[in-house]
């Protein structure tokens, strides 16, 4: 008997932190809004407008993941998130923002090689962001990512 095949989809990236309160304020300051605040400085939740970014401490993460917590990495962790924008001018404006509200710049905006325009920063515990346009991905009106068939 075959089991039938569930919908896949991506809801929920949650990041480890050093320091939640910290975190919170910075993804606020970015313009996220978070959402459930019910669960006080547990564990706090972003409506990022099609999946959801959670803060959660990097040790208890760890813990609940079944990983060791330490030692935290200091090099690539082996994944980038991206803030897919309309233009190169808006991908200089959101990294401007980002470090003006306490990111690193982490690569500054340049030309890709397959087109695009990108640039990147970390937030207070080295997640990195990537901000992006890339050729062939449209951001709509609506802000969300686009993806041709």
């Amino acid at each position: 008997m075959s089991l039938p095949k569930p919908v896949a989809r991506l809801t929920v990236v949650t990041l480890g932190v050093s320091d939640m309160r910290r975190s919170i304020a910075f993804y606020e300051s970015l313009g996220f809004e978070r959402k459930l605040r019910v669960t006080g400085e547990e564990v706090a939740f972003f409506d990022t407008g099609a999946t959801v970014l959670a803060l959660y401490s990097w040790d208890k993460l760890a813990l609940d993941a079944g990983l060791p917590a330490q030692p935290q990495p200091a090099g690539f962790r082996g994944i980038t998130l991206a803030w897919n924008c309309r233009s190169e001018s808006e991908v200089d404006d959101v990294l401007a923002f980002a470090v003006a509200q306490g990111a690193r710049l982490q690569k500054g905006a340049h030309r890709t090689g397959y087109g695009g325009y990108s640039g990147y920063f970390t937030d207070p515990d080295g997640h990195p962001w990537e901000v992006v346009i890339a050729a062939g991905i449209e951001v709509g009106d609506d802000r969300r990512v686009h993806l041709p068939e």
